[in-house]
């Protein structure tokens, strides 16, 4: 285990940075912060990170003074705990409530996210070679609203011959699992970081004032 942050002893400094209303929309507003034995991520139907979205999420991880790097090749597996209540709508756009990225290179490697199609659903994006997103549908959304749910990612950064897999419990029970091979997690550059909070366009309808929960973050690395 690499990573292994508490809020009472790491508090913000458990990331390697925060994305916190970077355009100043909500001036004298903290939105991501300690609240007891957790991490909060708030968003206000206000908030801005440029003209048609919103953002606020930390990245990366840290610990006594340490950024653990996701380098090529690396197998790791990230695990926590999450609280999406009610007012965390699924979208018809985007609402992404964790990220796997690599340093100032393009897009996301995969990402969490509700999505309003048919039903909502919560959601892993994924990336083939050729950059094409693969859908994988973890689970109907609104019974994983409310309560805490355990969030595991397992995964290798490779270009090719990666992999990612994920299961989602509640209350000790499987509601989601899944692995997909034919994915890219390496862009040959830098290092992959996680990230989380909430990262959402505006041009949805029905958007709330919200937030996401986070605690007992764990990231073990294969030697």
């Amino acid at each position: 285990m690499k990573w292994n942050p508490t809020p009472s002893g790491d508090g913000l400094k458990a990331f390697e940075g925060l994305e916190d209303d970077r355009a100043g929309s909500h001036k004298g507003t903290k939105h991501i912060y300690v609240e007891g034995d957790h991490w909060r991520f708030d968003m206000h139907t206000r908030d801005r990170d440029g003209s048609d979205r919103q953002r606020n999420e930390c990245k990366g991880m840290r610990s006594g003074g340490t950024t653990h790097k996701i380098g090529k090749d690396q197998t790791w597996k990230i695990t926590y705990q999450a609280f999406w209540p009610s007012s965390l709508t699924a979208t018809t756009r985007f609402t992404h409530i964790m990220q796997m990225k690599v340093q100032d290179v393009g897009g996301p490697l995969w990402t969490l996210t509700p999505r309003a199609k048919d039903k909502p659903t919560l959601t892993i994006l994924t990336l083939k070679d050729n950059d094409a997103n693969t859908e994988h549908v973890v689970a109907d959304w609104t019974p994983l609203q409310n309560k805490w749910i355990d969030v595991e990612f397992e995964f290798k950064a490779s270009n090719s011959g990666g992999h990612l897999a994920w299961l989602f419990k509640d209350a000790g029970t499987v509601v989601g699992q899944g692995r997909a091979t034919d994915v890219d997690l390496w862009r040959d550059k830098n290092y992959l970081r996680p990230k989380w909070g909430i990262y959402r366009s505006i041009e949805s309808s029905g958007l709330q004032n919200t937030y996401q929960l986070i605690r007992n973050y764990r990231g073990y690395k294969w030697e």
